[in-house]
C-alpha cells in the first residue's frame, strides 16, 4: 500500500467515524410534495394581476402589511384560513388566539402546509414561513406563543382567506 493510498484510507474511516458519532449519514429532506404544482410556474406578471397590490407585495415580495390593518385579525367564527395565493388550507380557526400584535396569529399549522426558511431582513435571524404549494410569504413564526406549542405564527392578513365552515 502506497503512501497515497493508506492517507485516503485514513481520510475515509476518519470521515465515516465522525458521521457515525453525529448519528449516522445526513439525513435527505422531505420530498417537496408541491414541486410540480402548476402554481411554481407562474410568472412574477402573472402573480401581479392575480393578486392585489397589498397582497402582491406580501405574498411575493415578502412585505409586511401594517399591524393592526386586517380584519382576519378580530375575525373569531369556525373556519379555515388558506393561501389567498392558492387556497391550501395552511390553519384552523380553533388553532388561532388573540396574540395583541395586531396580526392573525396561530399556535399551530396544519401539517405539510408551510415551509420554513432563516431570514436576516432586520439584521438578525428570525424563522419565515411560506405556503408550501405556492411559495408565498406568510409571516414568521416565534417561541413566543401560547401551549400546548409555545409557538407564535404571525401571519400577514392580506396573505390569507377565510373560509366559514
Amino acid at each position: 500500500m502506497n503512501l497515497l493510498h493508506a492517507f485516503h484510507r485514513r481520510a475515509v474511516l476518519l470521515g465515516a467515524s465522525a458521521l457515525a458519532a453525529c448519528g449516522g449519514a445526513p439525513q435527505a429532506k422531505t420530498p417537496d410534495t408541491h414541486a410540480s404544482t402548476p402554481w411554481r410556474k407562474l410568472t412574477d406578471a402573472e402573480w401581479k394581476s392575480r393578486l392585489s397590490p397589498a397582497a402582491y407585495q406580501v405574498l411575493r415580495h415578502e412585505g409586511t402589511e401594517r399591524a393592526g390593518s386586517s380584519p382576519l385579525d378580530k375575525e373569531t367564527r369556525r373556519g379555515t384560513y388558506v393561501c389567498a395565493g392558492c387556497e391550501l388550507p395552511l390553519f384552523k380557526s380553533d388553532w388561532k388566539y388573540d396574540s395583541r400584535t395586531g396580526w392573525p396569529s396561530f399556535y399551530r399549522p396544519i401539517e405539510g402546509a408551510l415551509g420554513e426558511k432563516t431570514d436576516f431582513k432586520i439584521g438578525f435571524p428570525r424563522t419565515e414561513y411560506h405556503c408550501a404549494r405556492c411559495l408565498g410569504h406568510q409571516g414568521h413564526v416565534f417561541k413566543d406563543g401560547p401551549r400546548p406549542t409555545g409557538l407564535r405564527y404571525c401571519n400577514n392578513g392580506v396573505a390569507l382567506k377565510f373560509v366559514p365552515a
